[in-house]
């Protein structure tokens, strides 16, 4: 058999750190152990109901079994754009401001490969969701990454990035609330990010994947709530956490136009769209879904309280969960990330994801998914204690 030789573009892709810990696990779980799966970020909860019924009346609809319009269906862009002044009082143009997307993934690598041009420089979170690196490498640009400190709440700290790093970055990443670290951020950080993108020429790309995920009765905080932010930067937003629609794979993104104007470019060579019904779908949920997501984001906050309160009981201190579905926990002490994951794995068959895993940064801590029942929560950490660790 011939084989052929992958492109540079190709060989420069990251290894994906986390499918080692992927088979491992299926190795566990195929010779029949019981395995508690925190390690992901799938989302557990069916997709709602509602949503659903309208896939499934839309799908006989034969409008939507030819090609949809190559930028997606005006009906969507409208629903994005009223969900935006719903949600968040953010006024958005729904011709000129707002690109649909086959989910944000897709959308976070192609930003770089609309922007950057090779050796550019990119502002990087670290650490920070790992395939931020995957287009800033088909781009074949330059990260300058940017720590999350726990001293510093987990936001970057501008003042501590030079003066030539600021100015050469043509490009700068952005999530909160955050994965992995699970902090959140204030209108005052996004209001100097602002400030900073602005007097350095910076396209801002705020990831939003768990916008409408926190633990309080204050939402999460939209980028584009900053005065200001649309003028330089865009907010990437997917359904998959917020209704459960990860396996549809419809997401985004809303904000400065000439951005939107170049993602739509890219994705006019790449694909025609999303199938019609499912953004017939996608207009349903985010026209009549709050109450859903309501339900849902209490669903999240009482498995949060359940997980926290049982890791203190086993003398598991300092956890960070202020939103996402995510909580950011310490390693015990004389353990790195991937020993300590190897270590639950292998003896108490609990998966956690490694923070080095996410960057340099996320040594020392490992994340945690509440994407179980309250019940298996709390047996993660029965055996834990077990292996006397704290």
């Amino acid at each position: 058999m011939m084989e052929f030789e992958y492109s540079q573009a190709l060989k420069r892709l990251p290894e994906q750190f986390f499918a080692k810990l992927v088979k491992k696990t299926q190795a566990l779980m195929e010779a029949g152990h019981d395995v508690i799966n925190l390690g992901q970020g799938n989302p557990d909860q069916p997709t709602p109901a509602f949503i659903v019924e309208e896939l499934q009346e839309a799908s006989n609809n034969p409008k939507f079994h030819k090609y949809p319009p190559f930028q997606g269906f005006p009906f969507l862009k409208e629903s994005i754009a009223n969900f935006y002044q719903s949600q968040y009082q953010v006024d958005l143009d729904p011709n000129s401001e707002v690109a649909i997307l086959f989910g944000a993934k897709t959308g976070l690598v192609e930003i770089s490969q609309c922007l950057l041009n090779e050796n550019d420089k990119v502002l990087l979170p670290d650490p920070g969701y790992p395939d931020y690196m995957s287009g800033i490498a088909l781009a074949n640009a330059s990260p300058i990454h940017m720590p999350l400190l726990e001293e510093n709440l987990f936001l970057p700290d501008y003042d501590n990035l030079s003066h030539e790093d600021l100015n050469d970055a043509k490009l700068m990443f952005l999530n909160y609330p955050n994965n992995p670290t699970a902090a959140t951020a204030t209108k005052a950080f996004f209001d100097e990010t602002v400030q900073v993108a602005n007097e350095h020429h910076i396209c801002v790309v705020h990831d939003f994947a768990y916008g409408a995920i926190g633990n309080s009765d204050e939402p999460p905080q939209s980028f584009l709530q900053s005065k200001g932010a649309k003028e330089i930067g865009i907010e990437v937003y997917t359904l998959s956490k917020t209704f459960n629609m990860a396996g549809w794979r419809v997401a985004f993104a809303v904000g400065n136009p000439s951005i939107i104007k170049a993602l739509e470019l890219i994705q006019d060579h790449y694909y025609v769209s999303i199938f019609g019904a499912i953004q017939k779908a996608a207009k349903k949920a985010l026209d009549d879904g709050q109450e859903s997501v309501e339900q849902l984001n209490q669903l999240y906050q009482k498995r949060r309280e359940t997980f926290l309160q049982q890791s203190e009981k086993i003398g598991w201190h300092g956890g960070t969960a202020s939103g996402s579905f995510f909580v950011w926990m310490p390693t015990p002490e004389g353990y790195t990330s991937e020993e300590f994951a190897n270590l639950l794995l292998e003896k108490a068959h609990v998966v956690v994801a490694p923070g080095n895993g996410f960057g340099k940064a996320g040594e020392g801590f490992v994340r945690i998914g509440l994407l179980d029942s309250e019940e298996r929560l709390q047996e993660a950490c029965v055996r834990i204690e077990k292996l006397s660790l704290f």
